[in-house]
């Protein structure tokens, strides 16, 4: 009840609520679908402030688990700016979670891992393989964990570690890579960018090794985004086509990702700003094959902001009432009493579900307090804020 008079719904209000959005949930079970077969992908859904998106992204994320995936829930911020994926990988490493673990859900995987069987020796095949794409690192550290796991637990925590975004001494590295029979093994240089991205695809494959069906990402306030740099946001328009159109540059990667944002941001910002023009002529100006290559990206991006976002659908009347009749027995069970029938919002379009719930809970609250007191609740609209603030891109990659 707390939770939900917050308007920041945890996993249990959601059960309680569920979501109403059936067409996006059918979207969505079809890309776990999709992923599950190892064509990652991903989709990007709109709504206003309040509409839901934050109460939906929990629903899908309880689909998720009970189909076997790994999620991670993202929420863009200062400390995890979008355009920076070493930072976006170390907060979904972080915050990863399976259907009835406990603890980071890497080290559960690597736990739950079978040294001696099948999915071990594909995952090492995998990783061994110039498909993967991935640096020396992997495979050594994935060769060295089979052996040494239960000889020395600790060594083998480290290398979970490293899997999970923390650096690793590469002389100690080489040194038990020797003392375990491996041989001389060459480890070359890796940018922080490129790590992060491999980290993504180990681990997502590392899930799967351990009978998982994947990684889902869940990528809340995504219209933060619109208050970068006309920079910052040109690599972010990037990002959000990479997720969307499950560009990891590797094939058969069990990834999945859903990114919601503001439903107003194509006219406020890629409009509003114009950044369709502006965003192309600046990396236009720099002539170089990177600059070309973020531009047609990002261009990516903005066209699917503008064109495949999928909004959220307004409750309608018998959604209100359901909801209505839920919360009014969750009032009761909470706090003991018998909750009287009350008036809330007036019912109409422009209203988000959020304010009809803060709405009903309030008023109950008054009630229960004063039964005579006779609430009447007034929702002010609150314009999304776009302008732009530096401090929100962190620090810079090249920092």
């Amino acid at each position: 009840m707390e939770a939900l008079r917050a308007g920041v719904p945890c996993l249990d209000a959601v059960a309680m609520l569920g979501s109403g959005q059936t067409e996006i949930e059918d979207r969505f079970l079809d890309l776990l679908g999709t992923t599950r077969e190892g064509r990652a992908s991903g989709m990007l859904i709109g709504g206003g402030f309040g509409s839901g998106k934050s109460h939906l992204l929990e629903h899908l994320m309880r689909l998720a688990l009970d189909e076997g995936f790994a999620v991670s829930r993202v929420v863009i911020s200062k400390e995890t700016p979008l355009h920076d994926r070493a930072k976006v990988f170390s907060a979904a490493a972080d915050c990863a979670v399976v259907a009835g673990g406990s603890g980071p859900a890497i080290a559960g995987a690597a736990a739950a891992l079978d040294v001696d069987g099948r999915g071990f020796a594909e995952l090492l095949r995998w990783s061994l393989s110039p498909a993967a794409g991935l640096n020396e690192r992997f495979a050594a550290t994935l060769s060295l964990y089979g052996k040494i796991r239960d000889l020395d637990p600790e060594f083998a925590e480290k290398l979970v570690r490293f899997w999970s975004g923390d650096p690793i001494s590469v002389p100690d590295l080489r040194r038990r890579l020797k003392a375990a029979g491996e041989g001389p093994v060459a480890l070359s240089p890796v940018s922080a960018k490129d790590l992060a991205e491999q980290r993504l695809r180990f681990a997502a494959r590392l899930f799967t090794a351990a009978g998982g069906a994947g990684w889902l990402f869940l990528f809340d306030e995504v219209e933060l985004v619109g208050r970068y740099s006309l920079l910052q946001r040109a690599k972010s328009y990037a990002e959000i086509a990479r997720w969307v159109q499950g560009d990891h540059q590797v094939p058969g990667l069990p990834v999945a990702a859903v990114l919601a944002m503001t439903d107003d941001f194509e006219a406020a910002v890629i409009t509003g700003k114009k950044d369709r023009e502006n965003v192309p002529a600046r990396l236009r100006d720099r002539q170089t094959p990177d600059a070309l290559a973020l531009s047609n990206r990002a261009q990516a991006g903005m066209r699917i902001i503008d064109r495949e976002m999928t909004l959220l659908t307004p409750p309608d009347a018998a959604e209100l009432d359901r909801a209505y009749g839920r919360l009014k027995e969750l009032h009761g069970t909470a706090f003991g009493w018998n909750p009287p029938d009350i008036a809330g919002l007036e019912r109409l379009g422009a209203t988000r579900m959020r304010q009809y719930i803060r709405a009903w809970i309030n008023e109950w609250d008054l009630v229960r307090l004063d039964p005579a007191f006779q609430p009447d609740t007034v929702a002010v609209q609150m314009d999304s804020d776009y302008r732009e603030d530096v401090d929100l891109e962190g620090i810079p990659e090249e920092a």
